[in-house]
């Protein structure tokens, strides 16, 4: 409805004289349907939904009461302005018809230019109401719409950082997919975790598995002749190797500046570059921190790329068995890695094997 000229009047009456009368002024500027007791006007409202009806309350059968009450337990009919039309003066049937969810209470002998002007009213109200209700739709539409475009350039730019890291990574794509999803499993079972539960909610967890490909992302400042060296690396060339932990973090910080500062989503990718070297006794690098001083989010991926360098083929070693590897993070729980989620892994440790085996590399 958008003009009034368009709009659609039922009148329920009983009496012909008034029915005559309403339809003779109303009809100049409205379609107006007449229904002569309140089941018919049920009817015509079913299968003609107007947009105004005017509702005599004294009628045989169903009274207008009864009628409004039924149109406005109705999902499809509470929103059509009701005007009641009656006799009855009295300030208690006035009230009752209001709180029934009529608009307005107009007692016989009516005036037809006051009556036509309340209609005129409410119709505009009405349109006024529908116009508003559908500006809020196509808001909460266009905020649906940002957000998915946010989430989209999120993902583009976890993707693309992801896939620059790959390329000077000498390890394969599928130690990506991999650790990402050991990463993704273990801290949904942490999630069941009294001490992990705040952390590691739904949406934290979607962002660590989309922020997991980037925790090697600082080893594109390592020179070639010690990332892509096949033998032992020297003390010196193993001291130069721990930098790309705080290169990671430096090129997460940089992305992060040119969005304008510091992101929630490049958080955790800033935290697993960073931090995914240290152990939690404090001997790992580069800051040597220990305990829960640790990220989450780095100590899950931690257990993650130590499980899947020892499952793997290295230049420097063959790939272990998973039980083999199992047993080296074990005698790693409370030195190298957070005990609760050692426990946590070996809760899940079948997970994990599913997952190597859907991303192996032979």
């Amino acid at each position: 409805m958008e003009n009034l000229s368009d709009c659609k009047i039922l009148v329920v009456d009983d009496t012909e004289t008034n029915i005559d009368i309403l339809v003779e002024f109303l009809g100049e500027d409205y379609d107006v349907s007449v229904a002569i007791n309140g089941e018919i006007a049920l009817e015509i409202v079913e299968t003609n939904k107007p947009d105004l009806i005017l509702l005599d309350v004294m009628m045989p059968g169903i009274d207008g009461y009864e009628v409004c009450r039924r149109l406005k337990a109705n999902e499809q009919t509470k929103n059509i302005p009701i005007i009641f039309l009656t006799a009855l003066a009295d300030e208690g049937n006035e009230t009752k018809g209001l709180e029934l969810g009529a608009v307005d209470y107009v007692t016989k002998p009516i005036s037809p230019p006051i009556v036509k002007e309340r209609v005129k009213n409410h119709l505009l109200l009405k349109i006024a109401r529908e116009r508003l209700e559908n500006q809020n739709i196509i808001l909460e539409e266009k905020v649906i719409e940002r957000t998915q475009e946010l989430a989209l350039t999120q993902d583009v730019t976890i993707f693309s950082m992801a896939v620059v890291a790959e390329y000077r990574d000498p390890e394969t794509g599928g130690h990506i997919k991999r650790t990402q999803n050991y990463v993704k499993a273990l801290a949904q079972e942490l999630q069941k975790h009294e001490k992990f539960k705040s952390i590691l909610n739904d949406s934290s967890i979607e962002l660590i598995y989309k922020s997991a490909p980037l925790h090697d992302i600082g080893k594109v400042g390592v020179p070639d002749s010690i990332l892509m060296k096949p033998g032992k690396l020297t003390d010196e060339e193993f001291e130069e190797m721990k930098l790309h932990a705080a290169f990671g973090r430096d090129a997460i910080i940089a992305a992060e500046k040119m969005l304008g500062g510091a992101t929630t989503f490049l958080n955790f990718a800033r935290e697993i570059a960073h931090g995914h070297q240290e152990k939690w006794d404090g001997t790992g690098y580069p800051d040597g921190e220990k305990g829960e001083n640790i990220p989450v989010s780095a100590r899950l991926m931690a257990i993650a790329d130590v499980y899947d360098a020892l499952i793997s083929r290295r230049v420097y070693k063959p790939p272990f068995h998973h039980n083999r590897a199992m047993e080296i993070i074990f005698r790693g729980k409370g030195t190298h890695f957070d005990p609760d989620m050692v426990d946590a892994l070996f809760r899940i440790e079948s997970g994990f094997k599913k997952i190597a085996l859907q991303y192996t590399d032979d």
